[in-house]
């Protein structure tokens, strides 16, 4: 399985990017925050924002770490089991982390935000669609969003558990392009090459082939107690949402310069789904329907022929009782079904701005929000 230059153009071609680094890489085997690995990656990083390789692109930092820079601050030289003292090290931890990576990334002229999610914020709807428009406005704005695991309020029921996982929840919140994880090892093998003089290296493969799991966290395998088995289950998240994975050494040089050039460094474990397609898909199959929107046709006319957002000015009739982030019917003024989308508002407030231009929202509801009830990325029209 080797790269082909198709699949070199996944990485060449994106243009929103997920990068998860692990805390052995950000932490120097917890030796405490390695600040020259962070520079490196932060002028790298800053090389693909500004469009210096190939095109500009919108780029999200996933980080670990916290818990180890805790550690060492606190001079503690084993990690504790108590959950509350590893809060406490990643409260501490967090507070040297994110400073870092302010320093490291004001230097090249990049604005950084610190963004520290729970599960509990990506499995409820409203929750992850407050995330998502937070960090999506980050990006607009040309901040880069350094995002990690809320550790110093979760508990062993909600941990994501590592930050692979958040890797490619955060790839299928923001719709990105590729996740692209920095690990200790250059990618996947066939087997453990410590143990197994017969491995092979995997260059590429397809996201969630069941064959990659037996390979990571098959018997006698120590690859997947090292990690690769999550890096392989995080592939497969993010392919769900349209969004390839490569797994990388993180301390090659120019490694993310050379993935957005196209180079073929590591495993590219490539999604099978175009991004849009899975999207749609996911909100087309949703059997939650938690009320409908009835619009005008001219409203009607403009989601059906032109793809158009939803705005409340064309809107007629609110059904049901729903909240922000739920699925929710469209429907012509005969009533028939004509998309299912998002809403961006619950529908106690979408009664209230019904017939409305977005100009007078926050007169209506005190505050002013998105000028559209669906926005058409979380738009899908029905079948007909």
């Amino acid at each position: 399985m080797n790269h082909s230059p198709h699949d070199s153009n996944i990485l060449r071609e994106a243009r929103r990017i997920v990068i998860k680094v692990g805390s052995s890489l950000v932490t120097d085997e917890g030796r405490g925050l390695d600040e020259h690995a962070i520079e490196e990656w932060c002028r790298q990083l800053a090389a693909l924002v500004s469009g210096a390789v190939g095109h500009a692109r919108e780029v999200v930092m996933v980080s670990s770490g916290a818990v180890a820079e805790g550690m060492k601050r606190l001079g503690w030289s084993t990690r504790p089991s108590e959950i509350h003292e590893l809060q406490a090290a990643a409260a501490v931890g967090q507070m040297g982390l994110a400073q870092m990576y302010e320093t490291k990334l004001r230097q090249t002229g990049l604005r950084s935000a610190q963004v520290l999610l729970t599960h509990a914020d990506l499995a409820d709807r409203e929750r992850y669609l407050n995330a998502r428009s937070t960090i999506l406005t980050l990006l607009r704005l040309g901040v880069v969003p350094v995002i990690n695991e809320n550790d110093t309020v979760v508990n062993d029921e909600i941990k994501f558990g590592d930050n692979d996982t958040l890797g490619a929840l955060v790839a299928n919140l923001i719709e990105a392009d590729v996740l692209v994880i920095l690990t200790d090892q250059k990618g996947l093998y066939t087997a453990d090459p410590r143990k197994h003089a017969d491995a092979r290296f995997v260059h590429a493969a397809q996201a969630g082939d069941p064959a990659l799991e037996a390979m990571a966290g098959g018997a006698g395998s120590s690859i997947g107690r090292g990690g690769m088995i999550t890096k392989i289950l995080a592939a497969k998240r993010a392919a769900g949402s349209g969004a390839s994975t490569v797994v990388a050494w993180g301390r090659e040089p120019d490694v993310l310069l050379r993935l957005g050039s196209g180079e073929p460094i590591g495993t590219l474990l490539i999604a099978q789904t175009a991004k849009n397609q899975a999207r749609k898909q996911w909100i087309a199959d949703h059997l939650q329907l938690r009320g409908a929107v009835v619009v005008d046709a001219g409203a009607a006319a403009k989601l059906r022929e032109e793809g158009k957002s939803l705005l409340p000015i064309g809107m007629t009739m609110v059904e049901g009782v729903f909240s922000r982030g739920d699925v929710i019917a469209v429907r012509d003024p005969d009533g028939q079904e004509i998309a299912r989308g998002l809403a961006n508002y619950s529908s106690t407030e979408a009664r209230l701005i019904c017939r409305r231009p977005s100009s007078e929202f926050e007169s209506v509801l005190g505050y002013a929000a998105e000028p559209e009830m669906v926005h058409r990325d979380n738009l899908v029209l029905s079948r007909a």
